[in-house]
């Protein structure tokens, strides 16, 4: 993916937790986390080894240690729901990632499997790593994905309604 949708679903997430835009921008980290395992291409780990790109920090035991970190960091009358919705968040980028046409696959259930997995369905686009996001195959992925994930956008921007 490109990232709009991961972006997208961690401006949702913020929403339903009554968050602004700079809440908006961490619930987006959160959910684009899974992707800072593109350092493995730089530290020689190869794609397809359990830390290698779309390995481990794709699973969802990689996603539960996440969820399990945020919910201790929140106010404590808050600290189920936060964890789940941040286990919810960073869960849903391997899921996403299932989706798209290319790559190895996602090692979701590791580190019980070292096995990757797609889903039967893939209709996002792969899209290129790096700098080749701004291509012009780049920029064809994220305009499929503006459009595929525009009802989180609309939901995450929309006016509040005043009580």
């Amino acid at each position: 993916m490109a990232s709009l949708g991961h972006i997208a679903v961690g401006m949702a997430a913020a929403r339903l937790e009554g968050g602004g835009l700079a809440r908006m921008v961490g619930w987006s980290a959160l959910s684009l986390l899974p992707d800072a395992d593109v350092i493995a291409f730089q530290l020689g780990i190869p794609y397809s080894a359990p830390f290698g790109h779309r390995g481990a920090s794709h699973s969802f035991v990689a996603a539960a240690a996440v969820g399990l970190l945020v919910g201790l960091a929140s106010k404590r009358s808050k600290r189920a729901r936060t964890g789940l919705l941040a286990f919810a968040t960073v869960a849903s980028h391997g899921l996403l990632d299932t989706l798209t046409d290319g790559g190895l696959g996602m090692a979701l259930l590791w580190p019980f499997t070292n096995a990757r997995y797609f889903a039967p369905w893939r209709p996002i686009p792969v899209a290129p790593i790096g700098l080749g996001v701004l291509s012009q195959r780049g920029f064809y992925v994220m305009a499929v994905e503006l459009a595929m994930f525009s009802p989180l956008f609309l939901y995450a921007l929309w006016p509040r309604r005043r009580r």
